[in-house]
């Protein structure tokens, strides 16, 4: 989530919400601890400064996260891509990135992209 939100250079304060929304709510969660999340954004900033940190992170993502996540954790980088309205170029590269490297199936993420986008539209 923060590395999606982090794609285009900067966090968007609604992006910023969803993420502590999502970590709040979620059961995957429950026992997460949220001060970890400024950890987190800055370990994501300074891969992103690095020449392989997108590698990197995928890196550490495959080995922290169980696969049967990797699905979940695609679903969240969604919601947060879409959170603030728009999504930006460096978002959908970031996401295609994830769709490769975690293995997730297209028809599947298709599904997941388009439920992000019903639950975010605006009237």
């Amino acid at each position: 989530m923060i590395a999606v939100s982090l794609s285009d250079e900067q966090i968007r304060t609604s992006e910023l919400v969803a993420i502590e929304r999502t970590v709040n709510h979620l059961p995957v969660f429950a026992s997460y601890d949220v001060d970890r999340i400024r950890v987190i954004a800055q370990t994501v900033a300074d891969l992103f400064a690095e020449e392989e940190g997108l590698d990197a992170l995928f890196g550490l993502v495959r080995e922290n996260l169980p696969n049967r996540l990797w699905e979940t954790a695609y679903a969240m980088a969604c919601d947060i891509a879409a959170a603030d309205g728009t999504i930006r170029e460096t978002e959908l590269r970031l996401l295609e990135e994830m769709r490769y490297e975690l293995s997730i199936d297209r028809l599947h993420a298709a599904a997941i992209e388009r439920g992000a986008r019903a639950r975010h539209l605006r009237l």
